[in-house]
């Protein structure tokens, strides 16, 4: 099959695409999720008795801002996986693997939405916004021909990159949170022995 010229090119809709997208996705994720969980867990604990309850009090224990820095974190990750793709014309393993990971996310919380029979944070963006540009930008790539076969590992290896994004970035947002908790806890009792000093004949 011949392509056209138009056919070939993948455009900035495509790969910087997938940095709008993840952006406005986990827009609504940050919006909902925290106040979702206090409302949430106690219900679902009663209904899913088999969830082990360390992940439970994990998700009561779930912190806006250490969220909110995760996201931050996820940001950098997604930004670069984009520009590798905007940098070859779609053809980055790293944006590749990016984008499947991205829509067996959308896909993920579209589970979680039917298996608690209603709204989960991260579900409405999934069903209108993550799962459709998945499709979109993978038709794209397809027509321009650079999509990477697709076989059940390489499905597995998005979703364990996306899985292991995520922890990576909750890490890095605990410790940094962690160490400016420290700092400023710090901070006042070395100006108050700064301001006994000032008091010494």
């Amino acid at each position: 099959m011949t392509h056209t010229p138009s056919d070939q090119h993948v455009g900035p809709a495509v790969t910087f695409g997938l940095l709008a997208a993840w952006a406005l996705h986990d827009t609504e994720e940050l919006a909902a999720l925290p106040g979702w969980l206090r409302r949430n867990v106690p219900v679902l604990r009663e209904r899913f008795p088999g969830v082990p309850e360390a992940v439970w009090r994990r998700a009561e224990s779930v912190d806006g801002r250490q969220f909110a820095a995760a996201v931050g974190v996820m940001a950098a990750i997604v930004t670069t996986a984009s520009a590798s793709g905007a940098a070859t014309g779609g053809r980055s393993t790293a944006y590749q693997a990016a984008l499947n990971g991205f829509g067996l996310h959308g896909l993920t919380h579209l589970a979680q939405a039917a298996a608690v029979r209603g709204y989960t944070p991260g579900s409405a963006t999934s069903l209108v916004l993550v799962v459709p540009f998945t499709l979109r930008a993978r038709a794209r790539l397809r027509r321009a021909g650079v999509l990477r076969p697709t076989r059940p590992r390489d499905l597995a290896l998005g979703l364990g990159l996306a899985g292991a994004a995520t922890v990576a970035s909750h890490v890095v947002a605990r410790r940094a949170l962690r160490g400016r908790w420290r700092q400023t806890r710090s901070t006042p009792v070395f100006e108050h022995v700064q301001d006994r000093r000032t008091l010494v004949p």
